[in-house]
């Protein structure tokens, strides 16, 4: 998962300066329109990447799961039963399997990991949105709400299945 969304990542950044330099040249709307397309998905998949490595370089997922944060609220275990977390999380990829791998850590080293992750995926679900900010060069607001929107709900599903794991986690703990 990790080097499939980094090679996506270059990939996107190379379309978004070859249709940028073709629109340059030509005027084409066209490739206005895919130097954007290309320029989106690459702010999403290289922030991304950003904000895990600068979490991972200031925590080494060894984040204290006791904080108040990451304690669970009274509604979501009714929350995480009308969404029906239990069927489909495992249907969800993981970007450092070994991170979350039981023969490796300890089930408190693997809490800790919930909750950076947690931690990341709430911060890129805010710089999701980010990209709107584009709309006003470039219009098309639709488009970048859109995309901000369906980017964000993206993030707040690996939210969901953090906070849905961890108390299981936690039990294991004890």
């Amino acid at each position: 998962m990790a080097r499939r969304m980094k090679y996506t990542a270059v990939f996107s950044i190379i379309g978004t300066i070859c249709f940028a330099a073709l629109y340059c040249k030509s005027e084409f709307k066209i490739f206005l329109s895919a130097a954007i397309t290309f320029g989106t998905i690459s702010y999403h998949l290289v922030m991304r990447l950003c904000v895990g490595m600068i979490y991972d370089t200031l925590f080494h997922n060894r984040i204290d799961y006791h904080k108040s944060w990451f304690q669970s609220r009274r509604f979501e275990k009714n929350l995480y039963k009308a969404l029906n977390v239990k069927h489909w999380k495992s249907f969800m990829p993981t970007y450092a399997p070994s991170t979350f791998d039981k023969s490796m850590h300890t089930w408190e080293e693997i809490a800790q990991a919930t909750c950076q992750s947690e931690l990341v995926h709430e911060t890129i679900f805010i710089f999701s949105f980010v990209p709107m900010l584009a709309s006003i060069r470039f219009g098309a607001v639709f488009v970048f709400v859109f995309t901000s929107i369906c980017a964000a709900g993206l993030d707040l599903v690996f939210v969901i299945i953090q906070r849905y794991n961890r108390p299981r986690i936690l039990k294991l703990c004890r």
